[in-house]
């Protein structure tokens, strides 16, 4: 719709809001010329609707095509002021109406809105004629009442009222002045004799013409007119055509015939010959054509440029020697070229848009001008494809880029646009113009781990604050939105905080240790780092972190068998009847290291007799190597030396104290040496007479009691069972790392099975140690609680190793009977030592 409302002065004012992609206005003033710097032109923002704050927030700014800038926006009043003085003549010449255009535009978003100040004219300019005075030749004779003679015309550079309105002739005794209308709008001037002239009375008339102009206050142009009164010339010359009419290309070369007029006079002599000339004298006709004063050929002398002037009309007079003349017109239209190639003009561009702006945001505005007509003048733009982008005509000549899908920094950070405008003329002419549009950072992109989870090893025992590994994360987004820091979330191992364990650091993603790790008390753990952007808001991903810890060689094997204590002595019995290879006892020992750390290796370090014993290097297995004979000491000591395989290695020692004989008595004699080794007080000496006086006195009481029944068992079994092997606990070698803890699993179960004289149940005990062992200890009850916890570790259920072992009952060179067991405890508990002795099965 259109609304009309009168400003203050003489400004008018038309809105026209057109529906558009964005709100398109027109605003329409009408201002006089000559206005002084500073006045106003209208209250835009007002006219508009637009508040002040969003002129000034939308940087508002006139844009126009002209280089020079009369009018000026003043953003913080809202009103449009004069800048430069307006001269309407400088600007317009005679084009009526005379009007400025231009555009405001806004940015965020972008609109823009077209402004027209339409500039009035004031009488500020007189009526002028090109030549101060103008002189005829007239025969008297011919100089008839009637006779015409036209006049130049005065020129006023004003319009419409101001203009020339009125001429006056003085003095008026022989001429009268009379005005008719042309086609053109202009007037013709032309001098009428109205009586005739008499060379004898006045041989030479002065005359003046003045033109007056309409404005206020009026103003006025004169010229003279001197006439000449010669003898008769009878006949004016007269053109073929009043109105001639021709077509000229425009930039043709200067020398191209346009036309050629032709006028005719019925005299002889001089006063039959024609002069052709050129009258106009507004615009610049006569500094574009030229007429050959003989021959009336019009030709082209300057420039023709259709974009400036589409036709011009040339006025051309014929006089004859006797100052006689005729008039005619030359209608000279233009043909266009097409010369001109489209301008582009940006009228705002931003040069920077973010990656998150939505579908259709206005990124510019684009206006295009080709100063041809017709075909050479219609243009079409287009843009480069495959880019977000799309060139939108909002009105004639304007176009504005707009995003057309989805944009991305981390694909594309900038985009160079090329806008290419082309006309339908033949040939077309086109141009193009480049922009460059740097895409600006959202926060749309989460840190990514180089890796889905990690794994890291780390030696046990290690320095605390030593770094492990790092973590790296990269963010694809740009400056502060792809910063990323590195966070520990909070976690627990074995309900410690995973805090106590490790750090990370925030910049670099180095993890460090904050304590000294063993790998017998933790092998592995797990945590989670999280890495976090700069963002507002942040975004964040986060990665599984594993701590693997190696094994060190920091722990010794530990002896489980036998069991070494401060103030016993154990001895394991070996028959004078064994054989090569017999099985003395086993060392057994674990380590808590794991792998090769726990590959255990024995080996005999010193002996009492080196030729008598031999260690199994794996399993620790004590072996006779040679047929034990009567001249062996009873009393063997063996140390063994147990190494683990670490770099270097680790070892225990243990001491094995071995009694060759096959009875008792044959110990006790030997017994004093075994204590040698051992400090005790003078005073026990006493008890040890005491106790040996009291068992030789049980002992022959039941002496006899004890051989008959040993000799009628012995003949029953001796028929049946051969070997007199005793029972040895096995252990197989292991050198596999099944649970992590060393050579031996956490669990042992030994069976042993012996057959009684009905030969019809088997019997399973788990026992720990030897059958035939020696515990000598001045605390039995200590000794005894200790081989309990031993064998504790070996007895546990579940075990897969099982051992089956038979033994003959009642051979006389190893077993003793019950009562010989109960006499030697009660005997050696009286020295502080105790015989430990697994009864047989009778």
């Amino acid at each position: 719709g259109m609304h009309c409302v009168t400003m203050k002065g003489q400004a008018l004012l038309f809105i026209c809001l057109l529906s558009l992609g964005s709100v398109i206005g027109q605003v329409s003033y009408t201002i006089p010329e000559e206005m002084s710097k500073g006045s106003l032109v209208g209250n835009i923002a007002q006219d508009l609707g637009l508040e002040t704050k969003r002129l000034t927030s939308g940087k508002a700014r006139i844009y126009t095509r002209d280089s020079d800038e009369y009018i000026e926006l003043n953003r913080e009043r809202g009103v449009l002021l004069v800048k430069e003085r307006i001269d309407r003549e400088a600007l317009c010449r005679q084009t009526t109406p005379c009007a400025l255009h231009f555009q405001i535009i806004l940015e965020n978003p972008m609109e823009f809105y077209s402004v027209t100040v339409q500039i009035t004219d004031i009488n500020d300019n007189a009526p002028t004629f090109e030549e101060g005075e103008i002189k005829f030749k007239i025969s008297d004779e011919s100089a008839v009442t009637g006779a015409k003679f036209v006049l130049e015309r005065a020129e006023d550079l004003d319009v419409g009222i101001n203009g020339v309105q009125s001429y006056e002739l003085k003095p008026t005794d022989n001429f009268a002045l009379k005005l008719h209308n042309n086609a053109d709008g202009n007037k013709n001037v032309e001098m009428v004799l109205q009586k005739p002239l008499d060379r004898e009375k006045h041989e030479q008339i002065s005359l003046v013409l003045t033109a007056v102009d309409g404005g206020e206050p009026q103003m006025s142009g004169t010229m003279l007119i001197i006439i000449t009164v010669l003898d008769v010339n009878d006949n004016a010359p007269v053109f073929t055509q009043q109105t001639y009419k021709a077509t000229v290309t425009e930039n043709s070369p200067k020398g191209t015939v346009v036309a050629t007029v032709t006028a005719s006079d019925a005299d002889q002599g001089s006063h039959g010959k024609i002069t052709y000339s050129i009258t106009n004298t507004l615009g610049n006709v006569r500094k574009i054509f030229e007429v050959n004063q003989e021959s009336g050929e019009v030709t082209v002398i300057g420039n023709i440029d259709f974009e400036k002037s589409r036709h011009f009309q040339i006025n051309l007079r014929a006089i004859d020697d006797g100052g006689l003349t005729d008039s005619c017109k030359l209608i000279v239209d233009v043909k266009d070229l097409n010369d001109n190639k489209p301008e582009i003009n940006i009228m705002s561009k931003s040069t920077v848009i973010s990656e998150d702006a939505k579908l259709n945001t206005v990124v510019t505005m684009i206006n295009v001008e080709d100063l041809d007509s017709g075909e050479n003048g219609n243009v079409k733009c287009f843009i480069s494809e495959n880019i977000p982008f799309l060139l939108k005509t909002s009105t004639n000549n304007f176009y504005s880029l707009v995003t057309d899908s989805d944009l991305d920094r981390e694909r594309a950070t900038d985009y160079n646009i090329t806008v290419t405008c082309s006309d339908e003329g033949v040939p077309s002419l086109s141009s193009s113009v480049t922009l460059t549009l740097q895409i600006s950072d959202v926060n749309d992109n989460a840190p990514v781990f180089e890796r889905s989870s990690y794994e890291a090893y780390i030696v046990e025992n290690n320095t605390p604050g030593l770094s492990i590994f790092t973590v790296k994360a990269r963010d694809a987004d740009w400056n502060q939105n792809a910063r990323v820091s590195y966070i520990l979330e909070d976690s627990s191992v074995s309900g410690v905080p995973v805090s106590s364990y490790v750090s990370v650091s925030a910049d670099s993603g180095v993890i460090d240790a904050l304590r000294s790790f063993d790998y017998e008390q933790i092998k592995d753990f797990q945590f989670r780092v999280k890495a976090q952007d700069g963002g507002s808001p942040p975004l964040s991903s986060n990665v599984s972190v594993k701590i693997m810890i190696q094994d060190q060689n920091d722990n010794p094997p530990q002896v489980l068998y036998p069991v070494q204590t401060g103030g016993s002595l154990v001895a394991e019995m070996v028959p004078r009847s064994a054989d090569v290879g017999y099985l003395v006892t086993k060392v057994v020992a674990v380590d808590v290291d794991s792998g090769q750390n726990a590959w255990l290796s024995y080996k005999l370090q010193k002996a009492t007799d080196r030729a008598l014993f031999e260690v199994g290097l794996q399993n620790g297995e004590i072996r006779t190597i040679r047929q034990v004979t009567d001249k062996d000491a009873v009393k063997q000591r063996l140390t063994v030396i147990v190494e683990d395989n670490g770099q270097p290695s680790r070892s225990a020692t243990v001491i094995v104290n071995v009694a060759v004989a096959d009875s008792f008595p044959e110990v006790l004699s030997e017994f004093t040496d075994f204590t040698h080794d051992k400090e005790y007080n003078d005073n026990l000496t006493f008890y040890l007479v005491l106790a040996l006086a009291v068992v030789s006195f049980l002992f022959i009481t039941c002496l006899v009691v004890i051989i008959s029944v040993k000799v009628y068992r012995w003949r029953q079994s001796r028929v049946l069972y051969h070997s007199n092997l005793p029972v040895i606990p096995y252990y197989p070698p292991r050198y596999s790392d099944t649970l992590g803890t060393g050579t031996l699993q956490h669990v042992y179960n030994y069976e042993v099975c012996r057959t009684t004289d009905s030969r019809k149940s088997d019997c399973k005990f788990g026992i720990a140690g030897s059958q035939n062992v020696l515990i000598m200890d001045p605390s039995s009850t200590g000794t005894m609680q200790r081989i309990q916890s031993e064998k504790s570790i070996l007895d546990e259920p579940d075990s897969p190793l099982e051992f089956h072992r038979s033994e003959t009952v009642g051979h006389p060179s190893s077993i003793f009977s019950t009562m010989d067991s109960i006499l030697l405890s009660t005997f050696l508990s009286s020295d502080s030592l105790f015989y430990y002795f697994t009864p047989t099965l009778f």
